[in-house]
């Protein structure tokens, strides 16, 4: 951690006292019941309760037919003669309970995704046993068990595998499937002699049967809940390291585990380091590390067996940049990470979700600055809060734990509150209790609650017991309630002395008319790190309503959120605006970072003038950190989509590229350090975007070197490839984008394919855009790009009208091969294209898409998007013009 967030974590000693409180102070704080199995929410009936699964499935991979058979040993609560579980497309067979005393009839629901078994007599308080017959299906979709198809050099291949959160073990056999009902899973699969299954345990035997096939039994799982299920099937090969007596594998389609190295080397360290950190040491005797080369487009952290998209795990050094090599390490430091939070303490409802992607985001970000700090993680991360701080202004954010209704509503957690502000929370925490304190608190919870579930008040009991703080009303102000805080800071003199007054606000980004009234007024207490630019930093203070403390001498700069660790934005008076940005080249990169996305959110909120953003731009160097141009990138990049259509875009796009291209022309297009800094994903950066705003000259040498590059490999840097194939895509005539497509399919890599496929996907060509829209209704593509596709035809393609009359055309088809999150997730997210009310209506009436309650969720948040970009189109386009013509760079 630099300088400037380094401060004593002691009780501010100048302070007002009616008005600020001290650091362990915690009024408004309250107690809140901890973890109850019977207070859970849920649809399930907590009559009935699992204790152990004995699944048995026999996966055809031809035909997609999944028969299986399972014994599940049950306690009953009271007395019932119905019992209630989960099961989606499914057929049952014979059902009956203590070995064939009783048989049930079954009752399913598919709207709830249930199954009753009605007995003719009630089963007996106790433990009793149900043997289930049944046959569901394997998806070609990522959810359930579904099929892969992919590319080999002897032909297309196939395997299946599983995705299962948040709500989809009822797919493979019927279940409890809610994470409260945790039991043990022992599971034994039939499949030909010549595949590999990989499960959460290792397998305990394995037997020749009828035929060609062979009985593979694992060993029973500790207990887990259902959505940690994991099988995968196929023409796999596995590489092994042992870490501390643990067994950590990587499992690939054949002749690719050799790509896997770096990521066995990194979770083996990984999970040394983790089982010191939790102090509790990883409990399962494997680990394994699954590339899978379709289906679904991250990772997901099946206890014992993590799957992940193959491009997000495997590093090919003919293919990947180095610099690859920083999101497959934060990928499984993520998902590392869930193997303490999530599966061996896991979230009672979804609800609080964010106890497992918040820390599990954190934990990631964390152990790359801890071996990697040269990357500079937390830093080079601060995209994540952002993006999580502009969602969370709306009236559409939900608070961190949030209400869910059911597992249409769970979907839609899976968001950037729940990820990033999670993770910025946690991060703030951390800072406010100390490094060392946080961490025994950590330890605690994990002993406490090993094997069981979990709620966000058991966590802020922990840290409290072990960090000497108090802090659950500095948690749940944050936790408990949605909004983003405006902390305001103005210094005024008192002769040579200068005070600083702070006050809180809430920030809001709303629709052109609508404003902060429309919402209710938030109150939060917030840990606030201040101090003049270049010298000691002032005490942390917690701030509650507003506050006056002394801020050095007349006219010293003051910088609030020093090290940008506090989630929350702050607006300054002109006093201390003028003496910060006369200071600006002598703060601390994350302070000059903080200013300039601060002022743009100022901008897209209304309270400031977008002149004051871009003249905030000419204090920049062009030598300035990676960061803080990444920044002004973005800005471009969404001013360049906001004035598609519109008068303002040529003149824009002109003074983009007239600050931007002397950072590349400092950088140039070979750099001489290393592979792996950040001055090489600055360029791939720069050379992408300035490709979308028509920098001839920036185009025509990229085609130049894609010319090259096609003649001789080598001649292209991998560092440089994704950057030049997408500026080369956008530009294609049908010769280049035939040539796009030809070596998307010659290639065996899934990163190379996908580069080739997304390229091509980019062109403006409205008729090659066509040709792209109609190849995602046949096999060729692997079903895990579709939506991506189709979203690049209309963001970097331009052609957003072309796209959403090809979904509206094919919408059952593509829903067919995309599941439901199509209908729910990809239709809303995708009309964000649009900036205006007509679209922001059709979105409105699209049945399908508002036909679940997560649906209308998603529809809701899209809404309020569109309608914020045509007020930004109003407001911000006129202002930015006129401020260009009286300002050319």
């Amino acid at each position: 951690m630099n300088n400037s967030a380094s401060h004593p974590r002691t009780a501010l000693r100048h302070l007002a006292a009616a008005a600020v409180l001290l650091l362990a102070a915690t009024a408004g704080a309250r107690a809140e019941p901890t973890f109850s199995f019977d207070s859970t929410p849920g649809k399930l009936p907590k009559t009935v309760i699992p204790l152990s699964y004995a699944v048995e499935l026999t996966p055809d991979l031809a035909s997609l037919a999944l028969p299986g058979v399972e014994t599940v040993e049950i306690e009953v609560r009271e007395p019932t003669a119905r019992v209630t579980l989960n099961a989606v497309d499914t057929t049952f067979g014979e059902v009956s309970a203590d070995n064939g005393a009783q048989r049930a009839q079954v009752a399913l629901d598919v709207a709830t995704q249930t199954a009753t078994l009605a007995f003719a007599q009630p089963l007996a308080a106790g433990r009793h046993t149900l043997r289930i017959a049944f046959t569901a299906a394997i998806n070609k979709f990522g959810a359930g068990l579904f099929s892969v198809d992919y590319p080999t050099k002897a032909g297309v291949k196939r395997l299946i595998t599983s995705k299962l959160e948040p709500a989809d073990a009822r797919r493979i056999f019927p279940c409890w499937d809610e994470p409260a009902f945790k039991a043990s899973f022992a599971l034994t699969v039939v499949i030909p002699r010549n595949l590999l299954a990989v499960g959460n345990m290792p397998v305990s035997s394995e037997q020749p049967v009828a035929g060609d096939l062979k009985k593979v039994v694992f060993a029973p799982t500790p207990k887990m809940s259902s959505y940690l299920f994991v099988l995968t099937v196929g023409e796999l090969e596995r590489a092994t390291v042992d870490a501390g007596g643990v067994t950590i594998g990587l499992v690939t389609t054949e002749g690719k585990s050799g790509q896997g190295r770096f990521a066995l080397d990194s979770a083996a360290k990984l999970l040394a380091w983790y089982n010191d950190y939790f102090g509790v040491k990883y409990p399962l005797p494997k680990l394994d590390l699954i590339a899978v080369p379709g289906g679904f487009g991250g990772a997901m952290e099946n206890w014992g067996g993590i799957t992940f998209f193959e491009s997000r795990l495997l590093f090919d050094p003919a293919t990947n940049a180095e610099t690859a090599k920083r999101g497959i390490f934060g990928i499984i430091a993520h998902e590392m990470a869930h193997m303490w939070f999530g599966d061996l303490v896991t979230m009672a409802w979804w609800d609080n979700l964010w106890l497992n992607e918040g820390f599990a985001s954190w934990m990631a970000t964390k152990a790359s600055q801890q071996f990697y700090p040269q990357w500079q993680s937390w830093l080079n991360g601060y995209g994540a809060k952002q993006f999580a701080l502009s969602l969370d202004a709306r009236r559409t954010s939900h608070p961190i734990q949030q209400p869910i209704a059911d597992h249409s509503e769970a979907v839609t957690a899976f968001d950037a509150i729940t990820y990033n502000k999670g993770q910025a929370l946690i991060r703030m925490l951390e800072n406010y209790l100390g490094e060392q304190p946080f961490r025994d608190g950590i330890r605690k919870y994990m002993a406490e609650h090993a094997y069981g579930n979990s709620t966000t008040a058991d966590l802020w009991q922990a840290l409290e017991s072990a960090g000497g703080k108090r802090i659950t009303g500095v948690a749940a102000s944050f936790t408990e309630q949605d909004g983003v805080p405006l902390v305001v800071a103005e210094t005024e003199c008192d002769g040579t002395a200068q005070r600083l007054t702070l006050r809180q606000e809430r920030f809001v980004i709303a629709p052109l008319g609508a404003g902060a009234a429309e919402l209710p007024a938030r109150n939060w207490q917030i840990p606030v790190a201040i101090g003049p630019v270049g010298g000691k930093p002032f005490d942390e203070i917690l701030l509650q309503g507003s506050a006056t403390i002394p801020a050095g001498a007349c006219g010293d700069a003051i910088k609030v959120n020093l090290g940008d660790i506090g989630y929350f934005r702050v607006e300054y008076g002109p006093k201390n605006r003028g003496a910060l940005l006369s200071a600006f080249p002598r703060m601390q990169v994350e302070d000059r970072l903080n200013i300039i996305t601060d002022s743009w959110a100022l901008v897209l909120a209304g309270r400031a003038e977008p002149s004051s953003y871009l003249a905030l731009l000419d204090a920049l160097d062009t030598g300035d950190h990676r960061t803080v141009w990444d920044q002004v990138i973005s800005t471009f990049a969404a001013l360049n989509r906001l004035s598609r259509g519109h008068p303002e875009r040529p003149l824009i796009q002109a003074y983009a590229r007239a600050k931007l291209r002397p950072v590349l022309d400092r950088l140039g297009w070979d750099g001489s350090g290393s592979a792996d800094d950040d001055n090489a994903l600055l360029r791939a950066s720069l050379i992408s975007t300035l490709g979308d705003l028509g920098d001839d000259v920036v185009i025509a040498e990229a085609k130049r070197r894609f010319a090259a590059f096609l003649l001789d490999p080598d001649a292209l840097p991998n560092s440089l490839r994704d950057a030049v194939t997408h500026v080369v895509g956008i530009t294609a005539d049908r010769a280049g984008y035939d040539g796009l497509l030809a070596l998307a399919r010659k290639s065996t890599v899934t990163n190379e394919r996908l580069r080739y496929y997304f390229a091509a996907a980019g062109a403006h060509d409205s008729e090659l855009a066509r040709m792209t829209l109609a190849l995602t209704l046949t096999s060729e593509l692997p079903d895990t790009i579709v939506p991506g596709m189709i979203s690049t035809v209309a963001s970097s393609g331009e052609q957003p009208q072309l796209a959403w009359d090809f979904v509206q055309a094919h919408f059952d088809a593509l829903l067919a091969k995309q599941g439901p999150n199509f209908r729910d997730q990809f239709v809303p997210n995708f009309m964000t294209n649009f900036t205006d009310e007509a679209h922001a209506a059709e979105l409105a009436a699209f049945a399908p898409s508002r036909s679940t309650s997560g649906g209308r969720v998603m529809v809701a948040r899209s809404l309020e998007s569109i309608a914020i970009s045509a007020g930004l189109v109003a407001r911000v386009l006129p202002a930015v013009e006129d401020w260009i013509r009286t300002h050319r760079p």
